[in-house]
């Protein structure tokens, strides 16, 4: 319907096309997935130092996967003319959350010179125990992704409140993490405001609302699985920061001007995002409420940090800043790299753009996902088929609209020819496409979450549960037959 599409918020879905090339076999398609990985295992297995190439290995090996996938390209009759157009096209679609970045960057620059998140962590700390603290952040993150209909937005702010409060209380920062991005999905994955819950539908025929309902029977039960399991971890961790609070709230009371009203620059910031401004907009926004807050409210910090407050500003916003406290947890805390901080994270998305357009100029990913559909004889082959290409396309394309696209497109009619409602496909990518996306370290969604997060895929990974347990929920209802949809039921 063409009013869902409007939610979409910088995706054409016509434009989205997918080559394909009958030269091309599925073993010369996998070459340059098999070398890839083989790559990066390597990398991560039997490299000590990961700092060779300057400390941007991935981005290298991304590179090395491209140009291998090129190689096969030619050989199968693809001119180079065609390769670098699908390059553009998917650098195009990553311009956005390129700037997304940087503003986050920024964001985080500017709220820590301001007192915002020096704020959010005192009075955090003071409300948030460490008994309820994990599932706490899943709901408060579900709560704000649903309202926003941003996973990245709810990172962005109150995602990296929460890994202060946290890390200050001595609870791992990858617990941290899982339990935000845990809520975050969710809450994307059930919010009509988000791009992939309308993306999803649209690619499998369905509507907005039914495809939501229909969500509901694998989501939630995964959530709530997700809360028992933070529940329990939280009675069974043993913090190390509980018994030092007052110091930590000393340290913070003596270092920055605390007040509540510091709290009007992320409210103000979610409440544009509630109102459908870009995000852009948004978070610039949020950049610029800040460094007023930071003139009215913190000049003694700014004045710490240099001798100019125009000088003090720059830096927040561009490169590093390091505020210092009489507590050394809170010294590692109260940093921020600013815009310089977002560059290994934008030249690892950039590098995978190129790999996935490389891949998808020479005909790879076509070849690839109809050869997961050719062995999808029975009804529960077609929905494991999906979940496999979703999470391969993941990991190839490195970007999750990409991942729902192409199985949306290459499976729906697959979906009918075996009498299943559209609605059955929309879950499935969405259970496997979207929610998998930041699992993956070199995909554009698990680089973003773990740049601003500040906590690398490794760490939160296991923590994930919710985003890792999803595609396994919806195989188990498909091969029950739960909640499984005909054409043929009114």
């Amino acid at each position: 319907m063409q009013e869902d599409n409007n939610n979409l918020s910088d995706i054409d879905i016509d434009k989205q096309s997918i080559k394909d090339n009958k030269e091309l076999s599925f073993l010369e398609a996998m070459v340059p997935v098999v070398i890839l990985m083989g790559l990066l295992a390597y990398n991560i297995f039997f490299v000590e130092d990961q700092e060779w190439f300057g400390g941007y290995t991935n981005q290298i090996i991304l590179l090395i996967g491209g140009g291998v996938a090129a190689i096969v390209g030619f050989l199968n009759k693809v001119n180079v003319q065609t390769m670098l157009a699908e390059i553009w096209e998917n650098l195009k679609s990553v311009f956005v959350p390129i700037m997304i970045l940087f503003l986050v960057g920024a964001l985080a620059g500017t709220w820590l010179i301001s007192g915002v998140i020096p704020a959010m962590v005192y009075y955090g700390l003071q409300v948030l125990s460490p008994e309820i603290f994990l599932p706490a952040s899943v709901i408060i993150a579900a709560v704000i992704s649903i309202a926003t209909g941003s996973s990245w937005t709810t990172s962005a702010t109150v995602g990296i409140a929460l890994v202060g409060i946290g890390s200050a209380l001595g609870i791992s920062p990858g617990m941290i993490a899982g339990a935000v991005i845990s809520g975050a999905y969710f809450g994307d994955k059930m919010s009509p405001l988000s791009d992939t819950t309308n993306l999803a539908p649209a690619m499998a025929g369905t509507d907005l609302f039914t495809h939501i309902k229909y969500m509901t029977f694998t989501t939630v039960p995964t959530i709530i699985i997700t809360l028992i399991f933070f529940g329990i971890i939280s009675f069974s961790i043993e913090p190390t920061g509980n018994a030092d609070i007052s110091n930590l709230l000393t340290s913070i009371d003596n270092t920055f001007n605390i007040s509540p009203w510091l709290f009007l620059v992320p409210a103000a910031v979610i409440g544009l995002i509630l109102v459908k401004t870009k995000p852009l907009i948004a978070l610039a926004s949020g950049v610029i409420l800040a460094i007023i807050f930071a003139l009215i409210f913190q000049t003694d910090v700014l004045s710490s940090l240099s001798s100019s407050n125009f000088s003090a500003i720059t830096t927040s916003i561009l490169t590093d800043t390091n505020i210092a406290t009489d507590n050394d947890a809170l010294n590692e805390l109260f940093s921020s790299g600013g815009m310089n901080g977002m560059l290994w994270t934008i030249y690892l998305i950039m590098c995978a753009m190129v790999f996935g357009g490389i891949m998808d100029g020479i005909g790879a990913l076509s070849r690839i996902t109809k050869a997961l559909l050719s062995v999808a004889s029975s009804v529960f082959g077609l929905f494991a088929s999906t979940v496999i290409s979703c999470l391969g396309l993941n990991a190839i394309a490195s970007d999750q609209y990409l991942a729902i696209v192409i199985p949306g497109k290459m499976f729906k009619k697959a979906y009918e020819d075996k009498g299943l409602a559209p609605q059955n496909l929309s879950r499935t990518l969405e259970d496997s496409g979207t929610v998998t996306s930041v699992l993956i370290p070199w995909n554009t969604c698990g680089a973003y979450q773990s740049g601003v997060l500040n906590v690398g895929v490794g760490e939160y990974f296991v923590y994930a549960m919710f985003n890792w347990l999803s595609p396994f929920t919806t195989l188990l209802f498909a091969a029950l037959r739960i909640k499984i949809k005909m054409l043929k039921d009114k």
